[in-house]
């Protein structure tokens, strides 16, 4: 028989139950709140645990970017909207141009192509990073093949092309360097996390740049806060073997250039020097240039605007400059010592031209001796990435990369060749819009390499 004090008890109401459950919601998100708060204050205060919440909460937004803005291969910055309809070779004069094949990567995955004067197919290499990737990457979770691209490939004396993988919405975005033969069969990969470039010196070793987070700080250096994502100068066999490694910032900070960090921003999130270019001192080059010796490199530090030389034996930056140039790519060192470089938005004066420039600098004392830029008939600007390269006969070949474009002109700026990637697709965004995959670097073969490959594999002109 039920007790009395159970036959006098009264089931709980359903008004009580929404009544309990609010509570506890009002509840839940009150400790949120203040779990938030206190984080933030930890955080801004800069106080024990602050530097692990700061790296959660990087890791954090960094995966959902990565998971919710990096799902449409059409929305990848490896795409811009076509600026024409034209499509492969436009203009072809061969009396003035410098004939042979010209070799390019297309961001429309991990490939390259080789054409030639017309714009035929004469070789294709295609070489997924799924193909180079194993355990000992330090990238656990790499993007799907597709969402990558080469941003750099240079051909090898036998025709080998060596590769450099870049991925979208991924940090470190880059994610190594392999050797491609001519059937696409992997030689040797290296996974250090090389970006952006790389340089081979006649020895056939390879100075290239990697990337890899750092919790360190430095005295009297308060904008450089950890996680911070730093560059690194390495040295690689000609196996493709890692001989030497020296951090960018460290040699900057460790050189009578220190107060170059100045002039990174205290809001810089990560990426506090952004370099993007590599290029080994070669003994010719060396002869003209007062301000480094063979074996040291030559970077570009695209958001400090800066060139610097690196001593990569005492690990110290031995000199630096800045010029006019804006969001710069590819300083080339020549002969005679100027320096070429693609001037991405240092145009300003007429910008229906477009922002974009090639400038040949003397060193020594700054002055532009040597400048191609746009003009209203013929559009010329890329925001990023591009590069150029100085041709036997003088002529210059310059990559346009955002709109796809190559094209070569002579010392006069007359375009003599010109190519844009045949390649399309629809725009998600715009439905009467086409995209191009962007062509970030581009070589001219036209020496004995050229012999090594025949007649085209495929097609027409393209």
């Amino acid at each position: 028989m039920p007790s009395p004090e159970k036959e006098n008890q009264t089931p709980p109401s359903s008004e009580d139950d929404s009544g309990d459950r609010g509570f506890f919601a009002v509840f839940v998100v009150g400790i949120a709140a203040i779990s938030f708060s206190v984080g933030a204050g930890v955080m801004l205060a800069e106080v024990p645990p602050s530097q692990y919440l700061r790296n959660a909460w990087s890791a954090g937004v960094a995966l959902w970017e990565k998971e919710t803005q990096y799902n449409d291969i059409g929305r990848l910055d490896f795409w811009a909207p076509a600026r024409n309809d034209k499509k492969g070779v436009t203009i072809y004069d061969e009396n003035k141009a410098e004939n042979g094949l010209t070799l390019y990567s297309s961001g429309d995955g991990p490939h390259a192509v080789l054409i030639d004067m017309k714009g035929n197919i004469v070789h294709e290499w295609n070489t997924p990073f799924s193909k180079i990737y194993n355990d000992s990457s330090p990238i656990k979770n790499p993007q799907k093949d597709e969402y990558m691209h080469w941003h750099t490939a240079k051909m090898q004396p036998n025709g080998d092309l060596i590769v450099q993988y870049t991925a979208a919405g991924d940090t470190p975005y880059g994610y190594g360097l392999a050797r491609i033969d001519k059937d696409s069969n992997v030689v040797w990969g290296y996974l250090g996390t090389a970006h952006h470039d790389f340089s081979v010196d006649k020895d056939g070793k390879v100075y290239a740049l990697t990337q890899e987070f750092r919790n360190n700080t430095y005295q009297y250096r308060n904008q450089l806060k950890p996680p911070r994502l730093d560059d690194f100068a390495v040295i690689l066999s000609p196996e493709g073997k890692e001989l030497k490694k020296v951090s960018i910032l460290d040699a900057i900070i460790n050189s009578p250039y220190d107060h170059l960090i100045d002039f990174v921003p205290y809001y810089s999130k990560d990426d506090v020097l952004h370099t993007n270019t590599i290029e080994v001192i070669t003994a010719e080059t060396a002869q003209n240039f007062p301000y480094g010796k063979e074996g040291d490199v030559l970077l570009s530090f695209r958001d400090l605007g800066i060139l610097a030389v690196l001593d990569m034996d005492q690990e110290k930056i031995v000199w630096a400059t800045r010029g006019s140039w804006l969001g710069q790519h590819d300083p080339d060192l020549l002969p005679n010592g100027d320096i070429l470089l693609f001037d991405n938005q240092g145009q300003l004066d007429d910008p229906d031209a477009g922002m974009s420039r090639v400038l040949q600098i003397d060193p020594k004392t700054g002055g532009i001796t040597w400048e191609y830029d746009g003009s209203k008939d013929n559009y010329f600007y890329s925001d990023i990435r591009s590069d150029q390269e100085r041709l036997p006969n003088g002529n210059t070949l310059i990559t346009e990369s955002t709109p796809g474009r190559l094209f070569e002109v002579n010392k006069d700026g007359e375009i003599v060749w010109e190519f844009y990637n045949p390649i399309r697709r629809d725009n998600p965004e715009k439905a009467d819009e086409k995209l191009i995959p962007i062509v970030s670097q581009a070589e001219r073969i036209s020496d004995d390499r050229a012999a090594l490959f025949s007649s085209p594999t495929k097609g027409e002109d393209q």
